[in-house]
Formats: C-alpha cells, structure tokens, sequence
C-alpha cells in the first residue's frame, strides 16, 4: 500500500466566485417570473437596464484603475447586484432610476471601496435607499396585479410606461389605480402603515382596503418562491444556515410579541414574513458573504439585529418595509460583531 504526501490547503474549493453568483442569480428566476406573471413584464425590462448599466459603470471603473476589466465582470458580482436593485423597485418605474442605482451601487458603494470583497455596505441595499429617500414618489408608485388593472397595458404600453411615463392611450401610471383603493402599493405593509398612521385598525383597515386582500396573495406567492431558492442555496451550502434561519425566526418572534401587545395596531407574524421583502432578504441579501458577519456566533448576532430593527421601523417607524435600512445599521456593526465573537487562537489561554 503506497501513500501521497500533499501539502496544504487540503480543502479544495469546488465553485468558483462566477458560478455561485450565477447560481444565486438562477435561484431568483422563479420569483422574477411569478413577479412578471402579477405584474407585468415591467420587472424584466428594469433588470436589463440594471444589468447593462452596471456592467458598463464596472467595466469603465477598472479602466480608470487600470485593472482587468473582463475577468472582473465576468464574476458576476455586478449583474447580480444589478438584479437586486431591479426587483426591489417598482416594476414600472421610470427608466434613469434603475440607472442611477445600479450607477451609485457599482460606483460609489462597490468599486470606490476597492471592489468584491472590500465594500463594507451591501450595494443593493444602499442602492435601494438613496433612491428611497431621493426619489420617494417613483419609488413607491407600484402598480396594481395585472388582473385588477383597469384597463389592458400591453408589453407595448409598459415599455412606453417605463420610458416616457405614459401609455399609447394616453394613461399615467397613476391612472391605472383609479377606483382601486390600496393597490398602487409594492405590498399592503404600506397600505396597512398609512391607515395606521391615519388612526384607523388594521381591522378597519382591512374591511375598507381592497388591496390587501387582493394584492396579499400573490405577493405571498413571491415570497414563498424566494423562500424556495433560498431553500436552494442552502441545499448547495453556497449560504450559511444561521442568517436565514436567525432571521426568519427573530421576525417571527419579534412580530409575535408585538401583535400579541397590540393586535389591533400591529400586524401578524405572517403577514410581516409574506408580505414584504424579508424572504428575498433572508436568503439573498443577508446572507452576502462580504458585508454579513464571518463567525458562527456573529452570523447570529446579525440576523437577530437586523430582524430587531426591520420590526421596529415597520410598526413604529416611517417605512413600511425597513429592511434596507435595517441591513445598513447590521452592515455597520459587522466589525464590531466579528471582534467580540472570534474564536480564541488555537492554544492560547
């Protein structure tokens, strides 16, 4: 019996950066397409802006640097950040807001930082912010499921909805929910903060909005397939378990005990996992391994700051789905976190 001596590393690496970013980008398809099924295939025309804007901002970023610019976009890294700025918006939205998030992520959050693995801000989520609070009309104009529409948009009419804001007929987005009450929202989460924050219940809320109980179902439907590809990820242990699961579960928690306080004022469990955008976030956006915590401890810590924060500012704060902000607060406290929660130096005392 013969022996062969190898050296070190002994674990191998069996993906590469470019084959976990695509396979995280193909584990959102099935969500893109149900959101392209509700709402119209608006949703595929913003990610082809993103995608191409990123690509370009990348590509004339590393020339200025004087780094390769092939290898680097072939990573995959900005088309994937570009897809996650494009679903996180309204699927109508005019045309030079993508641009200028996809342009502030890749420029300003990723590349001035260094590039993948020095950013210290996850890019989407800081995209998705600056455009929030800049631009806080055409960022919260969804429109309605495409079944509930008043009238028929065509591919044609959402491109030209996209590009110059109104459709062949003449109609604004806004005028596609006349006589719609509350289905101009992304989710209900907004629906049910302003009739909050209007003094109504959320029972009162609920019998006088028709758009959470018909815009609820298909936007829990896009969640659970979120729910699924992140499922995915998992099985191919391209993401650690303890984020999600930390995350899903402190909601949960978190959510509970304040329905159970106030279930008048404060929305249930459920709702506050299917309703907004905290699937997409627990398995997509937390769990990115540049801007997450690096230790098993920490992972934990992170999640449940992040849960803490996406609850308070949902039933106390402005926004209706906080976790942007929520992820920023965690991506700052990430070294911190990583200090108090390294493992001791094997054979130190």
């Amino acid at each position: 019996m013969s022996f062969t001596n190898l050296s070190s590393p002994y674990q191998q690496i069996k993906r590469s950066t470019s084959q976990i970013m695509f396979i995280v980008i193909l584990c959102l398809v099935p969500a893109i397409m149900l959101q392209s099924y509700f709402f119209g295939i608006g949703n595929l025309l913003q990610i082809i802006l993103s995608v191409f804007t990123a690509l370009v901002a990348e590509a004339a970023v590393l020339k200025l640097r004087n780094r390769p610019i092939i290898n680097t976009l072939k990573d995959g890294s900005a088309i994937l950040t570009a897809v996650l700025i494009a679903v996180s918006i309204p699927s109508l939205a005019p045309w030079w807001l993508v641009i200028i998030g996809a342009l502030f992520a890749i420029i300003f959050v990723k590349q001035l930082f260094g590039g993948l693995g020095q950013n210290i801000f996850n890019p989407a989520m800081a995209a998705y912010v600056l455009l929030l609070i800049s631009f806080p009309v055409p960022m919260t104009t969804w429109n309605p499921t495409n079944s509930l529409l008043p009238f028929p948009v065509d591919f044609i009419d959402q491109i030209k909805l996209v590009f110059t804001g109104v459709t062949t007929a003449g109609h604004t987005l806004d005028q596609l929910a006349i006589n719609l009450d509350g289905l101009t929202l992304a989710t209900p989460l907004n629906t049910v903060q302003n009739g909050l924050h209007a003094g109504y219940t959320l029972t009162e809320i609920a019998k006088s909005s028709r758009g959470i109980n018909n815009s609820e179902f298909p936007i829990s439907v896009i969640n659970i397939a979120y729910l699924f590809g992140g499922c995915i990820l998992l099985f191919k242990r391209l993401i650690h378990w303890h984020i999600p699961v930390a995350f899903l579960t402190s909601i949960t928690l978190f959510s509970f005990i304040s329905f159970v306080y106030d279930p008048e004022h404060i929305s249930s469990p459920f709702f506050q996992l299917f309703t907004g955008a905290t699937m997409i976030g627990a398995f997509f956006i937390l769990s990115d391994p540049v801007t997450a915590s690096t230790t098993p401890k920490g992972r934990f810590l992170y999640a449940i700051l992040i849960a803490f924060f996406v609850v308070l500012i949902r039933n106390a704060g402005g926004y209706p789905d906080a976790l942007a902000f929520a992820v920023l607060i965690g991506n700052m406290c990430v070294p911190l976190i990583d200090y108090y929660t390294k493992p001791p130096v094997y054979g130190s005392l």
